[in-house]
């Protein structure tokens, strides 16, 4: 039978069942986890740590905020109203700011602020760890670049905390 012949026999259905394979044969190669795999092997994608200070965030009970936080081990990005992946939560340092005082004989004494414990505010540093696209122009995680001093939102099951990238450092 000549290919003319054969190309004639085909039906609707059959012409409908090779536009679905092809378009999932596009599907996997576009797929983005074969990107992340790819970007993987040639070098392109390394782990990163991203510290985030957040500052003067009102909290009824902060240090279960940071307890929760950790208990997930994972927190969600949001960069500019958009979301930019999870990241996995290495610890939350506290920040808060100390008192000083030079006593008369000279010696200096530090102390925590009691007022920020009256007043339930939240002063974290989140270390947070994740693979990110490394370029020349700086580190790319789901698309979004972070740099220090770009604003981000900590999002978790029982939180959403705005804050400041304060660090970024390669693995």
């Amino acid at each position: 039978m000549p290919f003319s012949d054969r190309l004639r026999s085909l039906s609707i259905i059959d012409a409908a069942a090779l536009v679905v394979a092809l378009v999932a044969v596009g599907g996997v190669l576009w797929s983005p986890k074969l990107s992340n795999t790819v970007a993987r092997a040639t070098g392109s994608i390394k782990p990163v740590e991203v510290t985030v200070d957040v500052r003067n965030t009102s909290s009824a009970d902060p240090d279960g905020l940071i307890a929760d936080a950790l208990e997930s081990g994972r927190t969600t990005l949001v960069v500019r109203n958009q979301p930019a992946g999870s990241a996995e939560l290495i610890r939350v340092d506290d920040i808060r700011r100390k008192l000083t005082s030079v006593l008369p004989d000279g010696s200096v004494v530090t102390a925590d602020d009691p007022n920020r414990t009256i007043q339930g505010m939240l002063d974290s540093r989140f270390v947070l760890r994740g693979d990110a696209n490394v370029t020349s122009s700086g580190v790319v995680m789901a698309g979004t670049k972070l740099k220090v001093g770009t604003p981000v939102e900590l999002e978790g099951r029982f939180y959403r905390v705005n804050g400041i990238v304060s660090g970024v450092t390669l693995q």
